[in-house]
């Protein structure tokens, strides 16, 4: 449980609860001085042949220090050897091996591919003669340079493919089809391996500061992601440093850190985090109480405070559709103002760090404070016009908010999260429906559903997508599976808390209070089915809100690479779409939140043909996943293509100017 920010930060003049507070003495002698509290025997206890408080300060002149100071951390040495080895941490992490300046561990045994990770380090890479002098040979198609230093579209192309692995793994599991051909389990652990055997990571190269191609703000759902791009080295160590050599000494920096938000680190102040050292404060064999030591990382971010070194901070955050798992955000560049040590809960001293972040960077963890009070109603949305747009549609209420300017809303539709006057067709199945008992299993052959998904479930477990397909085959109201199925993933209306608000120059927008994993569903595009014709008249398009499946959309893999799985005879299909008739739909009139997504040409929405039967007939839907992991207030934005039939119905004056601001802008769409 977190405590309010004033409970640890460092005392100001007046009243002190000393019983927090370790009793303090001068550190002004190379002689180590300890509190009362902490003063204990160092005969045959501690392998270093110091306490775990080891002090050591320059001057020698010892002089009062006043009594409401916290001690400060000042220790100029490294632990000597043998020093005791630091169990799993307050934050939940356990301690890695000392790394030299590249990374690298000093105990380097080697690792098998196949074998879950404990951290993710880099280590150094053979290289021919022709890579080295400077080819750019690909790997995965990311070239040497790009694995040492990325940019933002090779960050993205690491944390796709990562994610796309995971969840054709995660499909193989659930399938049964995973410990047969793998023998392991944690689709995760594996598809990091892969990965790591490929060399398909990027920002190897381990530094201080800000990293190629993350920004502040970006979300991770699992620290291997944050390893794989090089934001944070360490798998499950709440503190990754390296060495790093002066013309006097070698000593360890910090990094990064994740903070757990479930210990004792304060997350009130938006700019400060006072962070807790790691290493537990109870001896598991005699179980006594001890204190805390000053190696490895904590001596690294001990060496940090004393040379101001930007450090990374990465908060986690508890993950609003999954309250056993956190969502981790990189919220900027950071320095240590202040350490000191305090007592623990359990009794022994902590080490307390004083994170302070750097001007000048956007607050991402100020969006998600200010999130939570708006979902919990304890504080005021800024501009909020309408607290339900869909009027009760939704079972998850959408705000309408202005904030830009003094219009009042868009203009007058009903909301309807449905398709009208869809036109059926037929396929050539010979059954509508799937005769499975209650829900449909992966791995069920027997499923008609599943054996028109190509004999693989589309969605895993929590809902998300596996793969883009020609069209995804869902279980419908003819099926005799429970309606809540997991194959009707589309039918069951917004999983998120929706926004739509007032852009600057680009109208309405839409985005959610949530975070989104890739390969979630956002929402169905819902309206009118229209005649096509009617839609595109001479002069141009009359209808700002069509969806129109015959225009041409840009290429794009989302899928995993099968090459990746050497292990795996797959039979992944394509990811170009096989509508089985175009289909046109306006939302107008009618429609839902869809009508408000923008269009970009660097999206993170996409769309899927989606089918199911009803009335023993089979319509065809148009359905929207996140492309990446979106953060929350992002706005949502797909790509809507462009005309280019030639047929007369696609005049160029429907051609409109693009406004998205990607770097990677065609300058028009439509």
């Amino acid at each position: 449980m977190e405590e309010g920010l004033g409970q640890n930060s460092v005392p100001g003049s007046g009243l002190v609860d000393r019983t927090r507070i370790v009793e303090v003495k001068p550190l002004r002698s190379l002689a180590p001085v300890l509190p009362k509290s902490l003063q204990l025997s160092t005969s045959g206890r501690y392998p270093s042949g110091f306490p775990p408080f080891v002090l050591f300060e320059g001057p020698q002149e010892s002089q009062p220090s006043p009594t409401h100071m916290p001690t400060p951390i000042r220790s100029y040495r490294k632990p000597q050897d043998g020093a005791e080895e630091t169990p799993a941490g307050v934050n939940g992490d356990t301690s890695s091996p000392m790394e030299d300046v590249n990374g690298k561990s000093v105990d380097d045994s080697p690792k098998r591919p196949l074998q879950p990770m404990k951290n993710c380090k880099s280590s150094q890479k053979r290289r021919t003669k022709t890579q080295d002098s400077g080819s750019s040979s690909l790997v995965g198609g990311i070239s040497i340079a790009q694995r040492d230093d990325g940019d933002r579209e090779v960050v993205n192309l690491v944390l796709m493919t990562f994610d796309s692995l995971r969840r054709r793994l995660c499909q193989l599991e659930e399938s049964k089809e995973l410990n047969t051909i793998l023998g392991a389990k944690r689709p995760d652990l594996r598809a990091s391996n892969v990965m790591t055997s490929k060399a398909f990571r990027t920002n190897m190269r381990r530094r201080v500061g800000a990293v190629p191609g993350v920004e502040t703000g970006d979300i991770f759902f699992l620290r291997m992601e944050m390893c794989h791009v090089g934001l944070h080295g360490q798998s499950m160590s709440g503190i990754d440093y390296m060495n790093v050599k002066d013309e006097l000494q070698e000593e360890p920096v910090a990094l990064s850190i994740v903070s757990s938000g479930v210990y004792d680190n304060d997350a009130e102040d938006e700019d400060v985090l006072i962070y807790t050292g790691q290493g537990e404060n109870f001896n598991k064999k005699d179980k006594h109480v001890v204190d805390q030591k000053l190696h490895r990382g904590n001596l690294a971010l001990d060496r940090s405070s004393y040379r101001k070194n930007e450090v990374r901070v990465i908060r986690g955050l508890r993950d609003a559709g999954n309250k056993n798992a956190k969502v981790y955000v990189y919220d900027g560049l950071y320095k240590i103002q202040d350490s000191w040590i305090e007592k623990g809960k359990s009794g022994g001293g902590v080490f307390k760090y004083k994170f302070v972040r750097l001007p000048g960077q956007s607050s991402a963890f100020a969006i998600w404070k200010s999130v939570q009070k708006w979902k919990t109603g304890s504080s005021s949305r800024t501009g909020l016009i309408l607290a339900d747009l869909s009027t009760g549609v939704e079972s998850i209420p959408v705000s309408l908010v202005n904030d830009v300017d003094n219009e009042k809303g868009p203009s007058f539709f009903t909301y309807s999260n449905s398709l009208r006057d869809s036109k059926p067709f037929s396929l050539v199945q010979s059954s509508y429906g799937c005769n499975c008992n209650k829900t449909c299993v992966p791995g069920d052959l027997s499923c008609s559903c599943i054996q028109r998904n190509e004999g693989d479930f589309p969605y895993i477990a929590n809902g998300v997508l596996v793969s883009r397909k020609p069209l995804v085959h869902e279980c419908g109201p003819m099926c005799k599976c429970f309606p809540n199925c997991k194959n009707r993933v589309s039918q069951a209306g917004l999983k998120h808390q929706m926004e739509v608000f007032k852009t600057e120059n680009r109208g309405w927008g839409l985005r959610s209070f949530d975070p989104i994993r890739a390969g979630t569903f956002i929402c169905e595009y819902a309206g009118e089915v229209i005649d096509r014709a009617k839609v595109y008249k001479k002069g141009g398009i009359n209808d700002d809100y069509v969806f129109d499946t015959s225009r041409i959309y840009n290429p794009f893999k989302w899928n995993y690479e099968p090459s990746l799985l050497e292990e795996i005879s797959s039979n992944v299909s394509t990811e170009d779409y096989t509508i089985p008739s175009p289909l046109t739909i306006s939302s107008k009139n009618f429609g839902n939140v869809a009508r408000y997504m923008n269009h970009s040409c660097s999206p993170n929405v996409f769309w899927q043909p989606v089918l199911y039967a009803e009335n023993n007939q089979y319509f065809l839907h148009i359905v929207f996943f996140a492309l990446g992991h979106i953060p929350p207030m992002t706005e949502l934005t797909y790509d809507y293509g462009c005309s280019g039939h030639g047929d007369g119905s696609s005049a160029p004056q429907g051609i409109k100017k693009c406004l998205c601001g990607s770097s990677k802008c065609r300058g028009s769409f439509g």
